[in-house]
């Protein structure tokens, strides 16, 4: 039998603030996370972008020396993430060895790796730390979260790219109704705002060049996008079922009510297209939720502002949902937070979770002039809802042609 799986408990640290309220408060406000750099290495390197969504709050704020430490920046934002979303679940009871761990990341341990290698070629092998390879390693952060709560169940993470995280509350959700765990901490970070990744992507012309104005830099669907914005942080969600958080007496924020994920095996940077690959993620999604394209009353978007990403996802959606999708509300809310890579999904979640508990759509903010192949319902000021049953998707798509989707009704 399906059992009904519940959100109980969010955590945040992203561009817009250092927990999941402020975040979503300031999503709400229309603000933006996007900003000049203003480390040395921007002006010294001559990088073509300078600019992009860091986190509000630093991880040196909020955590103890050691783990600074000891944990890449990775591995620092999933234990804030973590940490807050299992309060907010109330701190449930639960054995060590029925918590789980599904996290997610695109990259990992950049910034260790990527130090590590200059201490290597300036000082010597004898200078390298000891603990490079367990801070680098893309398991780590799934491995400090399981550490810190006490999660015996499993401690797994998954890595696709820009599709990570949504994939790890796929995967949070699939274990929960096999009986592997009763609470499940889902979700992911990224944290690689680095030289070497912006030097890549704007090399790819991916990254947004609006050097003089970052706020307005990330712009879905406006006619003058010209690329996303590297963002960094985490994101997560304490899942259980139905049954464990109403006995316990949880409060519960909406239900994960299904997820699919599929593959482009197109190319390994540009979407299909046509959105195929991403179409069938959709359905999937709503098939496992046992519900109709008629039932969906928001969809927050992949959206990153790219020329031909934003298009894409829109003939998917157009292919799903036929000319009905032109009236369901539409949120672009990497206009405000930028592009976590791999901890983008679980945040965009987050957000899909409280707008189908507050009966209200994100704004899109940045969006000057609409392009006209997309005639999605996309609003610069929020959209309500209305006061009947409410059914999000969350969509996220990855280099690789990894395509995820979420599912998530009003309770």
């Amino acid at each position: 039998m399906t059992k009904k799986i519940v959100v109980t408990g969010i955590g945040a640290s992203s561009p817009l603030g250092g927990t999941a309220p402020e975040s979503w408060t300031a999503l709400l406000a229309g603000e933006s996370g996007a900003a000049s750099l203003t480390q040395e290495w921007v002006s010294e390197l001559q990088l073509p972008v300078t600019f992009a969504a860091e986190a509000k709050v630093r991880p040196e704020e909020v955590l103890e020396r050691v783990e600074i430490k000891r944990l890449d920046p990775v591995s620092q934002f999933s234990l804030i993430a973590a940490r807050e979303a299992l309060a907010d679940a109330g701190s449930p009871e639960v054995e060590p060895e029925r918590l789980g761990v599904d996290w997610a990341t695109g990259i990992g341990g950049l910034w260790t790796l990527l130090d590590a290698w200059d201490t290597l070629r300036e000082k010597g092998p004898r200078r390298v730390l000891p603990m490079t390879v367990p801070m680098l390693m893309p398991n780590a952060a799934a491995a400090a979260v399981s550490m810190s709560l006490g999660a015996r169940a499993f401690a797994r993470t998954d890595v696709s790219a820009c599709a990570s995280s949504t994939e790890s509350i796929t995967n949070a959700y699939d274990h929960l109704q096999q009986g592997l765990a009763d609470v499940v901490i889902a979700g992911g970070s990224e944290s690689c705002i680095h030289p070497i990744t912006l030097a890549s992507f704007a090399s790819m012309q991916a990254l947004s060049k609006r050097n003089d104005d970052p706020a307005t830099a990330s712009r879905p669907y406006d006619v003058s996008r010209d690329g996303f914005v590297m963002g960094e942080g985490a994101a997560a969600l304490v899942l259980e079922t139905e049954e464990h958080a109403k006995a316990r007496g949880a409060k519960i924020y909406a239900e994960i009510a299904g997820g699919g994920v599929t593959s482009d095996s197109y190319h390994i940077t540009a979407p299909d297209p046509e959105g195929w690959g991403a179409a069938r993620a959709v359905r999937a999604a709503l098939e496992q939720a046992d519900a109709s394209v008629d039932d969906v009353t928001h969809v927050n978007a992949h959206a990153t502002s790219t020329p031909v990403g934003d298009i894409a996802e829109y003939k998917a959606l157009l292919a799903v949902f036929g000319d009905r999708v032109h009236e369901i509300p539409v949120s672009a809310t990497k206009a405000s937070h930028g592009h976590l890579l791999g901890g983008t999904g679980a945040l965009e979640a987050i957000f899909a979770v409280l707008a189908v508990q507050n009966r209200l759509a994100p704004p899109t903010i940045n969006l000057t002039e609409k392009d006209p192949e997309i005639p999605l319902a996309v609003q610069g000021s929020t959209q309500p809802l209305g006061d009947g049953p409410q059914l999000a998707i969350s969509n996220s798509f990855g280099f690789g042609g990894h395509n995820s989707v979420v599912a998530i009704r009003s309770v």
